[in-house]
Parts: structure tokens; sequence; C-alpha cells
């Protein structure tokens, strides 16, 4: 969005920044308001109030001029992108019981990943900053993907639910000593190995190992295809055994995947993207099932949020950080790199303890 602002629209590529400023803070703060809608009046409630919003904000693109009105487009589109994720993962748990948790988000992955890539591919077959037209194309489909997607969401049967209103809300979530500790987890594995992959990885693979733009594609395209084709063994494999585990492996295999970045070619970029896209797979098959396990009746998408907070804060975070330190050093980034995952590996170890029986083990289908 920052670079179609700044050369079809002529917007200052300092407004352009502060309108993708303004989506990731509003985003931010809209998932801790959509979980505590989502507990209060629904998930499904928030998930189509959210895609409404997102739907009405890309018809906005098609008459904006000002720098002022695309940072307010950006802030509504962070705003529904905040409300709706959150209250998905809200949907999610409401809707599949606890034993199939694993399997369900770990397909909410691989549709995330066949949308992200398709998305991508037919953007780039419609839009061309030499005609302002293709985009008013592409805000028209992508407005109408959003209502789609709602009107899908709207017909899906919820179970009946009572509704539980807590006083304490956030207050009681926070004082949870053991979702903050997996929150802290989180944040470091997020900032440590996910949010760089798609910052910093290329630009230290074109600036300082030199492998090509088409190169450099092709290892997103191993990414993306080794998390559809192996999400769903991943999580069926995770059965039985402990989460806290699994999480330290995924630290493990992030560490390892920045070490073999230092390798200095492409093949051994081709491993890092081996080791990183195996530690994504477990990573989605425990995460967001162990958050909604250790929620306690009423506050299922305040604990969802509370995840959706880190996220968004590993993704503030760790490219603001590791930006510093590969201008400083390439080597020193992926060095702290590693050592955050293996960090956050050896705190996973001592989650272990913490978690009661029945959110320690990944539920098996077979069993239940």
């Amino acid at each position: 969005m920052r670079s179609a602002a700044s050369t079809v629209r002529g917007i200052p590529l300092a407004a352009a920044g502060l309108a993708s400023g303004a989506n990731a803070c509003f985003a931010l703060l809209a998932s801790l308001l959509g979980g505590r809608l989502a507990d209060q009046v629904g998930a499904k409630a928030v998930v189509i109030g959210g895609l409404a919003l997102a739907s009405v904000g890309f018809l906005l693109f098609l008459d904006w001029h000002e720098a002022w009105q695309a940072i307010l487009v950006g802030a509504l589109l962070g705003t529904a992108a905040g409300g709706w994720l959150t209250g998905q993962s809200a949907l999610l748990a409401a809707i599949v019981p606890s034993d199939k948790r694993h399997i369900a988000f770990a397909q909410q992955r691989v549709a995330a990943n066949l949308g992200l890539g398709l998305g991508g591919l037919f953007g780039g077959l419609i839009a061309s900053t030499a005609s302002l037209e293709t985009f008013t194309w592409l805000f028209v489909f992508n407005s109408a993907s959003f209502a789609v997607y709602g009107l899908f969401v709207a017909r899906i049967a919820v179970p009946a639910r009572t509704i539980v209103q807590l006083r304490e809300g956030y207050a009681r979530v926070l004082r949870d000593r053991t979702l903050l500790f997996v929150l802290a987890i989180d944040v470091a594995l997020v900032a440590g190995a996910v949010s760089l992959l798609n910052g910093l990885m290329p630009v230290y693979a074109r600036d300082s190992v030199g492998v090509r733009e088409s190169a450099i594609g092709a290892l997103f395209l191993v990414n993306s295809l080794l998390i559809i084709g192996g999400q769903l063994p991943i999580a069926r494999a995770v059965e039985g055994h402990r989460r806290a585990r699994a999480l330290a492996l995924t630290g493990a295999s992030f560490a390892a995947c920045w070490l073999l970045v230092l390798g200095g070619s492409w093949w051994f970029l081709l491993a890092a993207m081996v080791a990183l896209s195996a530690g994504e797979c477990l990573y989605d098959s425990v995460r967001s099932p162990l958050f909604a396990d250790l929620a306690p009746a009423g506050l299922g998408g305040r604990y969802l949020a509370a995840a959706g907070f880190s996220w968004q804060l590993g993704f503030i975070v760790g490219p603001a950080v590791g930006a510093v330190l590969l201008g400083l050093s390439p080597r020193a980034l992926w060095l702290a790199a590693s050592a955050l995952c293996l960090g956050a590996a050896a705190a996973a170890l001592r989650l272990d303890h913490r978690l009661t029986d029945d959110v320690a083990v990944t539920p098996s289908r077979a069993a239940a």
C-alpha cells in the first residue's frame, strides 16, 4: 500500500508510511476490543462486523487523494483486521471441539497461505503503477472478497452458549501468570523468527549473499509449499505429545534456520527455509489451541485477543530491532535472532510444569 500510494496517488512517502503505521497500531488496539466483544456479544458478530468494515474501507480507497485520507483509511482497515481476525480465532474455538482444534487451526493456516499466495499472484497480474484504473479494480475485488466471506460466516451455525459476564475482563487475563509466560514465549518466537522472514531475510539474501530476486522468490515459494503440504501431517503428528516440548522444538528449528542463513549461499538459504517451515508448522499446530484451552469460561475471546496482541507486538519489535542490527552487522542480526529463539525454546521447557493436565498435551482424536 505504501509504494502504491506514493507512486499512483502522489502521496508523500512519509505520509504513506504513516498510513501503514496507523494500520498496524489500530489493528493492535482493535484486537483487544474484538476479544472483549467476542466474549460479550459472540465471535460471529465480531467477524461479520470486521469484514463489513474492511469491505467499506477498500471502497473508500476509490476516492482518496489527500494524505490525511490515506491515514484515516489505513486506520479503518487496521481496525477491521484486528477485529475480524481475533473474532475468527474465537469463532473457530467456539465451533470446534477441543480435541480437534489443532487440526482446525492447522487448516486455517493452510487456507491463509493459499490466500496470501493467490492474492499476491492476482494482485501482481492486475495492478500496475502505470494505470490508476488497475488499482480501482483491485480495491473493488478486495472489497467484494470480504463481503463474500462475511456472507459465508453469516451462514455458520454456532452452538448455543451461555454468555458469562465477568467484571474483571482483561484484569483477570493479566493475573494469569501461565498465560503471561506463554505470551512472552510467543513474542520472542514472532520477533525472533516469523517477523524477520518477509522484511529482513530478503534484504540480507540480496545484499549480503548476492541472491537474485527471482531466486529469493523461489525460496518463498518453497516456504509456502512446505507449509501447505506439511501443516496437517505435523498437526496430526503432535497428537498425544506435550505442547511445551513442541514449542521448544519450534524455537530450536527457528534457531537452526538463522544459523544456516549464515552459510552464505542460496543452498544454505534453502536449507534454512526448510527448517523455518518445519518450525512454523509446529508453531501453528500448538499455539492457538493452547491459548484457547487456557481460557476459562467467559474469557476465550480475550485470551485469543492477547495472543493476537503478542503476534502484532512481535511484528513491531522484530523488524525494528532487526533492521538496526542488520545495518550494524548481518552476522549480528542472525546470531541474535538465533539466541532469542533458543531462549524461547528453553523457556518453553520450563513452561511444561506450569500447564495443567487438561491443556499440557495435544488431544488425540482417536482417544477422544
